[in-house]
């Protein structure tokens, strides 16, 4: 079965993942006599630089993601699945998904990343993650739940553990939650909870490392970790967790911070697909690729984006996984099946850094540019908002997402503190025979007869 795709003569580039990566090479590839197949397992693309926002209540979830489809909505030579990929068979040139078989010409692999805890099984089992939009309401509606359950508890150190939030992971993802967290803690849940004390709600950033935002410039670094200590934010630095037991988050065998609600943002991995040899699969999953994103030993397969390692004189580790890597990767490679149409040689890619930044909260973030340029503060802030409201997608998006940063700077509101579906967390081991990465994607179902779930107590 071909999952009822059109037969053309034209040569088929099936693309799995519509991430950054896939999204721009679809539609790259819009002008061009090919038929392009996307295969994804959502109906939707998200903007993942923007989810901790969805997670603190700051934006709705479909501000932040758009139908896929509305976006290729006149493309002629676009085609769209929504699938469960199960294995790449490569010796039949056929990708095997949950409705079928799809036969490719050329296959790109735009899969993105998952999260990695390092094998730390506590943490992975009870610790909460930002990697998708499911993700982002289940943390969203676990933290309200617990400061629910502040409200009734009699323990002081039970109530002080449900308001504790302790994020690990250092980089711009742990920083930025961090200073939302701070900016609700100060405006928003003393509105909401007027019973509680949150002037005793303790947020802790949790980095592994001696500084904050590591890949950034020594200036950033300083300037971050200076709007998180001014937000009340206590920094451990140098400090690594270990495990997650009985609301007590340890950073060695005796020492822990007491909390119900940790947020996981220390690591990724790359989210290779089955069904590719073991040789081409690095440690940290991601897929070996030559200087042309081709996946290494095949001629018609390639990966781009945070899945695929390509490793160079000057990127001996490999390029960092990043949304303007991705983009470009993708870029590149759309100009190459250009190219490989015309019989013409393809072209290596090479990256150009156009900076990086991260936002700490209101009037505070950090910018790194190419030249050892950098700044932050006030100009950082509007830097930042400019540009993630120009990378959404769809114009509804960015005039909702302006309006609601509109509204919550000038009312310090976040009007979003809905527990919509109450979130219960699972075992992946024992969630009936799913796999990580399925746990990790899937979306509970709200079940009225199913009460709010609820954690040990926590002791004195």
């Amino acid at each position: 079965m071909d999952t009822n795709l059109p037969v053309t003569s034209q040569p088929r580039i099936v693309i799995i993942g519509c991430g950054f990566a896939g999204l721009r090479l679809a539609k790259d590839l819009a002008d061009s006599p090919v038929q392009v197949v996307v295969i994804d397992r959502n109906n939707y693309h998200n903007f993942q630089p923007l989810l901790y926002q969805v997670a603190t209540g700051a934006l709705e979830a479909d501000s932040i993601a758009y139908p896929i489809r509305k976006i290729f909505a006149g493309q002629t030579n676009f085609f769209f699945r929504m699938a469960d990929v199960q294995r790449v068979d490569a010796e039949r040139n056929t990708v095997v998904t949950n409705i079928g078989d799809i036969r490719y010409d050329h296959l790109v692999i735009a899969t993105g990343s998952l999260t990695n805890y390092f094998g730390l099984e506590s943490l992975e089992r009870n610790a909460m993650q930002i990697k998708s939009v499911p993700n982002a309401l289940n943390l969203r509606s676990y933290l309200f739940q617990n400061f629910e359950r502040a409200l009734l508890a009699e323990d002081p150190a039970q109530r002080q553990a449900l308001m504790n939030v302790v994020v690990v992971g250092g980089g711009p993802t742990g920083v930025e939650i961090c200073g939302s967290l701070a900016e609700m803690r100060k405006d928003v849940l003393p509105q909401d909870y007027p019973e509680l004390d949150l002037k005793k709600m303790e947020i802790y950033l949790v980095e592994s490392g001696g500084e904050v935002l590591g890949p950034m410039s020594v200036d950033s670094q300083v300037k971050a970790k200076k709007y998180l200590e001014d937000m009340g934010i206590h920094l451990r630095l140098n400090t690594k967790a270990t495990r997650l037991e009985e609301g007590k988050l340890y950073y060695s065998e005796t020492e822990f911070i007491r909390t119900e609600n940790v947020i996981w943002a220390a690591g990724v991995n790359g989210a290779a697909v089955a069904g590719l040899p073991e040789e081409v699969v690095a440690k940290n999953k991601r897929i070996n690729v030559d200087t042309v994103n081709r996946v290494t030993g095949f001629k018609n397969v390639y990966a781009i984006g945070d899945v695929a390692n390509m490793v160079t004189e000057e990127m001996p580790r490999g390029y960092p996984m990043l949304a303007p890597v991705a983009i470009q990767q993708a870029e590149q490679l759309a100009n190459n099946f250009k190219r490989l149409l015309h019989g013409e040689a393809l072209m290596p890619f090479k990256y150009f850094n156009k900076g990086s930044m991260a936002i700490v909260g209101r009037n505070r973030a950090v910018v790194d540019l190419p030249g050892d340029k950098h700044f932050g503060g006030f100009f950082g802030w509007l830097t930042w908002l400019f540009v993630h409201l120009m990378t959404l997608v769809g114009f509804r998006n960015k005039a909702v997402t302006l309006i609601s940063w509109a509204i919550s700077y000038f009312s310090s509101d976040k009007a979003l503190r809905l527990i919509i579906r109450p979130y219960k967390r699972n075992d992946f081991k024992d969630d009936k025979g799913k796999n990580t990465a399925q746990h990790n994607a899937s979306t509970p179902q709200y079940n009225p007869s199913v009460p709010t779930p609820t954690a040990p107590v926590v002791g004195g």
